[in-house]
């Protein structure tokens, strides 16, 4: 496999309607770790998430990955907070990547049984995947971004709204990811959340890169008054 990492932003920005969501940013991601975008509403975090990604396009500035964009694509996965699930069985929805990339049928299905006794949806495998759970769909669309294997995998907001056993399990999902190899970007606004799994936090504020670090740092001792604020729970305009 190729790698596909670092990832480098120079001066990006995304406008939209003459009004700037994002930018400019520099950031250059490491081929390994587990980073957690944190910020308060309307910061840029999704904006980040999806220009890093591809679905958004930099209105200024560039973004290079190691190879050509075509191959850094078919290395990394996006899960968004409301999963998109395809009106199919929970098995199908997990083999549906194999299968868009050429995979037999069969083969495809087999893997794809494999991850869903990894998330805990073994059970589930034959059911509509339209009837599951909030914790159900994340826990689909997990397995179904990390069933290629992708080199890095970018979440927003994967827990909001799921209550504590499936935050859990979820969070267990990504550990489980990161010590198996894949670079892992989240937005996330649960503080508990980015101490037990961040390796750095990017702290975003008014569409730029306010702060960063390693996140114990961050968490214990932020540097800039609008992070102390964020972290103290105030509300941070």
């Amino acid at each position: 496999m190729v790698a596909i990492l670092p990832l480098r932003l120079e001066g990006a920005e995304v406008c939209r309607k003459g009004k700037r969501l994002l930018g400019p940013v520099d950031l250059t991601l490491s081929p390994r770790g587990f980073t957690a975008v944190m910020g308060p509403n309307g910061a840029g975090k999704t904006t980040l998430l999806r220009l890093m990604h591809g679905l958004e396009r930099p209105s200024a500035g560039r973004i290079a990955w190691l190879v050509p964009e075509q191959k850094a694509r078919a290395a990394q996965a996006f899960v968004f907070q409301t999963p998109v699930v395809l009106r199919r069985s929970v098995l199908d929805n997990v083999a549906y990547p194999l299968r868009l990339h050429g995979w037999a049928r069969d083969a495809a299905r087999a893997l794809a049984a494999d991850w869903l006794a990894r998330v805990g949806l073994a059970d589930a495998a034959d059911r509509p995947a339209t009837v599951l759970s909030g914790g159900e769909r994340q826990k689909l669309a997990l397995a179904r971004a990390l069933i290629r294997a992708p080199q890095i995998l970018f979440l927003d907001e994967p827990c909001a709204n799921l209550d504590g056993r499936s935050m859990r399990e979820i969070e267990a999902i990504l550990s489980a990811a990161h010590r198996d190899g894949t670079r892992i970007v989240m937005a996330t606004h649960d503080l508990g959340q980015a101490r037990r799994l961040a390796g750095e936090v990017l702290f975003l504020y008014r569409g730029r890169i306010h702060e960063a670090g390693p996140a114990a740092e961050f968490l214990a001792a932020p540097q800039t008054a609008e992070a102390r604020a964020f972290i103290g729970g105030e509300i941070v305009e």
